[in-house]
């Protein structure tokens, strides 16, 4: 059976959503409960946020990303052995794609799996005009999955007076939906501006701490034993399908059937490259690759043994002298990518790729030189949002006619993008080209989901194995 779940949203961005969700997790986790973590939406930050509370990966929700079914069968994989599922809403709990879309909304995922809603609502400024905001939320689509209210910024003194009173109105139209408790004007619930969202290493101690130290006030300000049967309330229809992402071929087949060919497959993974989804590498693994984890920065060259490499997304920018100054991993990374070694690369890994990159302290440092290009900043987002990308012609990982999803977010551009690739956002008429596809290279700035399209991931392997063959 699916695990109990709830999510944590809001009615627009800068509510405080990660820091109550983080503060949740930890006041459950400190219950002796096996917490599991989720993100509706593409970001990676926070995510990284509920692995520093859980100690486990987080699970991003896109409907976007993933068709409906699919979507239910990750969720079914990443909850199903945890004893509680908190999910963290993304902007509004309505919005969507676009400007007058619902589609791929935290409410459209929580329909979607099935899962109560708490809103969060800020009370500051306001008293009886609290109830008209919630009935507005409660009232927007014929069926909202609103089942608890907490209340944001007020005091433990009002709080009393503020609950009957919202319980009341509400009641009187129809929803008797409670007040699960409330988040008090606090420091603690705050999270401090920084590079992109980035928690560097000296800094992920802090937030740790942070994060523990607002479950201690919300488990004394929350109703805890409420919120848990609140999260047991779903019809747990439509998440019971088995679990996998595998394009059509079961995992048991594919797991044997790659695992004969000794994929093993370098995954950059340290301060600099941190930026996964789960479910490309779990699809990955699932088809019987080995993932190596190596560090750009501190390891002198690549893995032994290898036959494929993948260069994720970070802040490659805050260590580029580091990552310049080795100079024996730059070169053989050079050398095995031109020699024809399997690499996919995105953002953060593909601004590595590059002959020169530009470090956040406005230095230009040569890197690994496998793109002849410079990457530099920019004063604001390029080409920020989802996209579509369809292959120019043909590729070795990408068919003519084929698709597969993804997301940007970044402010650095580059003098070479690429040509390989044609993107674009949807609902919309813009477009442009992108992306390295000679030989066996797939880079460019986007971070794409293997699960929209999951013979992207095959071919990728099929590549490493004809490495492997190649080598011996």
């Amino acid at each position: 059976m699916v695990s109990p779940r709830f999510m944590i949203a809001s009615l627009s961005s800068g509510s405080g959503k990660t820091v109550i969700s983080s503060g949740l997790m930890s006041a459950l986790s400190g219950r002796g409960l096996k917490v599991a973590a989720c993100k509706c939406g593409p970001d990676y930050i926070d995510t990284m946020f509920h692995r520093e509370v859980t100690g486990e990966e987080s699970e991003n929700l896109d409907l976007f990303f993933l068709d409906r079914d699919i979507l239910k069968k990750l969720f079914l994989r990443h909850a199903g052995k945890a004893d509680v599922t908190v999910i963290e809403g993304v902007m509004g709990y309505y919005d969507g794609m676009a400007l007058d879309s619902d589609t791929a909304s935290s409410y459209d995922v929580a329909r979607t799996l099935d899962v109560p809603v708490i809103l969060t609502v800020p009370c500051k400024g306001m008293a009886l005009s609290v109830s008209s905001v919630l009935l507005g939320a409660l009232t927007f689509r014929k069926e909202s999955n609103i089942r608890g209210i907490l209340l944001n910024r007020i005091s433990e003194m009002l709080y009393p007076r503020m609950k009957q009173m919202i319980e009341s109105e509400l009641s009187k139209r129809g929803f008797l939906i409670p007040v699960v408790g409330y988040v008090p004007e606090d420091d603690v619930f705050r999270l401090k501006s920084r590079h992109l969202g980035l928690v560097l290493p000296e800094e992920a101690g802090l937030i740790r701490r942070q994060f523990k130290e607002a479950g201690k006030i919300l488990e004394e300000t929350v109703d805890l034993d409420l919120l848990l049967e609140i999260s047991k309330d779903m019809e747990r229809t439509g998440c019971m399908a088995e679990a996998g992402c595998t394009g059509g071929q079961p995992d048991k087949e594919r797991r044997q059937g790659a695992g004969r060919q000794a994929v093993r497959i370098a995954l950059a993974r340290d301060e600099a490259f941190c930026f996964y989804y789960k479910d490309n590498l779990e699809l990955l693994e699932d088809s019987g690759c080995e993932l190596v984890p190596f560090s750009p920065l501190h390891d002198a060259k690549l893995p032994e043994g290898i036959s494929g490499l993948i260069l994720g997304g970070g802040y490659p920018e805050l260590y580029a002298g580091e990552l310049s100054q080795n100079e024996t991993m730059c070169r053989d990374i050079r050398h095995m990518v031109e020699a024809g070694l399997p690499c996919l690369a995105e953002c953060g890994g593909f601004m590595y790729l590059h002959k020169e990159m530009e470090g956040a302290d406005g230095t230009a440092y040569p890197m690994a030189g496998v793109v002849h290009g410079k990457v530099y900043w920019t004063p604001r987002l390029v080409r920020f949002g989802y996209i579509e990308l369809s292959v120019l012609g043909e590729g070795k990982l990408l068919k003519a006619g084929e698709t597969i999803r993804g997301h940007e977010f970044h402010y650095f551009d580059s003098t070479d993008n690429g040509t390989g690739c044609m993107a674009v956002k949807p609902g919309r008429q813009r477009a442009w080209e992108c992306m390295h596809t000679k030989g066996n290279l797939f880079a460019g700035f986007p971070h794409i989901h293997y699960c929209s399209n999951p013979s992207f991931a095959h071919r990728f392997i099929h590549c490493c194995t004809e490495w492997v063959r190649k080598e011996r």
